[in-house]
């Protein structure tokens, strides 16, 4: 009865009783498929109908949908988001036709019905927020919610080699244990660690992934201690800290806890610690493997919008001002350098195994390779424009061509898609040893639209000698010449015509592939890299800096420092001490010496700074006036002659910014001054 009543009651509007279900294929093709075959299994016992791609307008789809469908009810509309542009029409016309019935999916495969009492989780998951995180609410707004951050305190060490009497002991923190190799970032620190070992006792802190055996004993070779804790389960909003969301994920409790009890414990000498983001560790080295503001800098210009500007704001900020905190800050390049205002910044690149990675005959083929761990964004955006606004043109015109892609562990969780189902396309995830694919690869991609710091997947092109086609952003920092040494296209038009070009002639192919490799092994073998790690070590440990008062008996010191640097001011040295006066100790002797004075509560001046030639570019002056920030937080200000552009360069890399200018401030002879001013930011 009730069945006849509800078709009667459908008959007179017109429909029928039974929901259909209808799956609109608004996406790449192997997402949608994969979309409407889970749907079938969901819903087995209804009608499906599959709505296939169509160019048009919402409205002119509309219409079309609607004639299509007059006599069924949608119970369900299943549609794919997040594919770019392309089949937004269909989108659009699929909410018109059915806006209460939408399942969305995203490219994971994840499902959500859109609904208006929800709206904001069904604006987030359109956004491409994954679903997981998509219900996570701050803790300051929701301090009673149970999906809680955890920072697992259960430390694990394991012994390496016998630790040295005669070797000094040096500590490095990362934010994961460098093995195996699966990207950038592991190569380096391994390759480093070992470098490092050569001469030192090195202790390593680092979160663990549940690493195996056969995978901690290439480190513990090297390595005197090991300390690994779990890696933290961050359970935060990305848009709810003023600190970058890494910055908090990293930020363990119980890992500075054990940084500061083994450093004790250990009695080490120095502590480096790798990457920009755990730069709120305690430390003497920061090693920044790119600099991060800068990253974000890219995307805010290349795509605009408020949350782009706010994740460059809050890392701009946080790294301005955490770098000061260190004697050191390691860059891989100059261009990273000139971004940061530190005299003690230091230019350490990165390597390459030359020994490992030694040239092979190039085999016949159009064979395409593309390294890139997904974890790491940039190598995302960069698979995405390749595969889908360049691929096509090169697919389309090289029936023989193929394309390996080594996405890195978890590369599909990350990619959020199923791979291209496309014969000629072969993607991988994490690869134990790449060299067999460097060796049968014919031109290696770099198609990177955003990048800092340099790239290792570059440098391991240079030494197995095969030809690199990249974006500017792509090679930066490693002294390739377009035309010379690799191929730089910076639009998709360009980059296919460039493949085209160094497929089509083997010659121009091997001319790059020689003059990269002749590069790699004149500036990038890890061993050369390695001595200058060392060196830098040696520096900090061999000379320890004290920082104490002005005395009396320092004078005639501070007047011969202040003789050999034109750039200081040159006052009577008796006439410092009424002042905040401080010096600079290394190894006994005073090496540089600050004069200042608070002019206001929370602001302060610098009188005079001056440091001693021989003992530059060792973070003297820096440590000098982070010690008066100290003392007295707020801004700090001073003046120098309008002509002296070294002083005024020296103060513009500790962080001063120019604010003003006072005419006719110097005597003797007559020139204005240059205000500069210091302050957090």
């Amino acid at each position: 009865m009730r069945q006849r009543l509800k078709q009667w009651l459908f008959g007179l509007a017109g429909k029928d009783a039974e929901a259909v279900v209808v799956t609109f294929l608004s996406g790449d093709a192997a997402p949608a498929r994969a979309m409407a075959e889970e749907i079938r299994q969901l819903i087995p016992d209804r009608e499906h109908f599959t709505v296939e791609p169509v160019q048009g307008s919402t409205w002119r789809l509309w219409r079309e949908l609607r004639r299509r469908f007059r006599r069924k009810r949608i119970g369900m509309a299943a549609v794919l988001f997040g594919s770019g542009s392309r089949h937004r029409a269909l989108r659009r016309a699929a909410f018109l036709l059915a806006p209460t019935r939408i399942l969305a999916f995203n490219r994971r495969g994840e499902r959500h019905h859109l609904k208006l009492s929800s709206w904001i989780a069904s604006w987030l998951f359109l956004r491409g927020v994954p679903l997981d995180r998509i219900w996570l609410r701050p803790w300051w707004l929701c301090p009673w919610k149970k999906d809680r951050s955890v920072f697992p305190r259960d430390c694990r060490v394991l012994a390496g080699r016998p630790a040295s009497s005669d070797r000094r002991r040096v500590g490095v923190v990362s934010p994961y244990f460098p093995y195996p190799l699966a990207h950038g970032g592991a190569v380096r620190i391994f390759h480093l660690l070992r470098e490092m070992a050569r001469e030192f006792d090195v202790y390593l802190f680092a979160f663990s992934e549940r690493q195996r055996d056969e995978d901690l004993a290439p480190v513990l070779e090297f390595c005197t201690q090991a300390a690994l804790l779990p890696v933290p389960r961050y359970r935060e909003p990305r848009w709810s800290t003023i600190a970058p969301p890494e910055v908090r994920e990293f930020g363990s409790q119980p890992m500075r806890e054990l940084v500061a009890r083994l450093r004790k414990e250990w009695k080490l000498d120095l502590v480096q610690v790798e990457y920009t983001y755990m730069a709120g560790y305690p430390g003497d080295v920061l090693v920044e493997h790119d600099v991060t503001f800068d990253l974000y800098d890219q995307v805010r210009r290349r795509h605009p919008s408020l949350g782009a500007w706010w994740n460059w704001r809050r890392w701009a900020c946080f790294e301005r001002k955490a770098v000061r905190r260190y004697a050191r800050v390691v860059v891989m390049s100059d261009k990273d350098a000139s971004l940061l205002p530190r005299a003690q910044t230091r230019v350490i690149p990165n390597g390459v195994d030359l020994d490992r990675f030694q040239p092979e005959p190039e085999p016949e083929g159009q064979r395409l390779l593309f390294v890139g761990s997904f974890r790491h964004f940039p190598n995302l955006t960069a698979y995405r424009f390749f595969i889908h606004q360049v691929w096509p043109a090169l697919r389309d015109r090289f029936p023989e061509m193929t394309l390996t892609v080594v996405a890195g562990p978890d590369g599909l969780r990350y990619l959020g898609e199923a791979p291209p189902r496309d014969s000629r396309v072969r993607f991988l995830e994490f690869v134990r040893d790449v060299r067999p694919l460097y060796a049968e690869a014919s031109v290696v991609l770099v198609p990177t639209l955003e990048s800092a710091g340099t790239n290792l997947k570059v440098l391991e092109a240079m030494a197995m000698e095969r030809a690199v086609i990249s974006t500017s952003s792509g090679c930066a920092g490693l002294g390739l010449k377009h035309g010379e040494s690799v191929w730089i296209a910076g639009t998709a038009e360009a980059f296919a015509a460039g493949v085209s070009q160094l497929v089509e002639q083997p010659a121009l192919r091997a001319q790059l592939a020689r003059a990269a490799r002749r590069i790699a092994e004149q500036r990038f073998d890890w061993k050369g890299v390695g001595g200058e790690q060392r060196r830098l070590l040696r520096e900090l440990l061999e000379e320890p800096v004290t920082l104490r008062p002005g005395q009396p008996r320092d004078l005639e010191r501070m007047a011969q420092i202040q003789s050999v640097s034109p750039e200081a001011a040159q006052w009577k040295p008796d006439r410092y001490l009424p002042y905040d006066t401080e010096v600079a100790e290394v190894g006994g002797q005073v090496a540089a010496f600050l004069v200042s004075r608070q002019t206001a509560p929370g602001e302060s001046e610098i009188l005079n700074l001056a440091v001693d030639p021989d003992f530059r570019r060792r973070g003297l002056a820096s440590a000098l006036v982070r010690s008066v920030q100290r003392r007295r937080p707020g801004q700090l200000f001073l003046e120098v002659r309008e002509s002296n552009l070294a002083a005024q360069d020296l103060y513009g890399k500790l962080g001063f910014d120019r604010v003003g200018r006072r005419p006719k401030y110097y005597e003797n002879p007559p020139e204005a001054a240059v205000v500069m001013r210091l302050k957090s930011c």
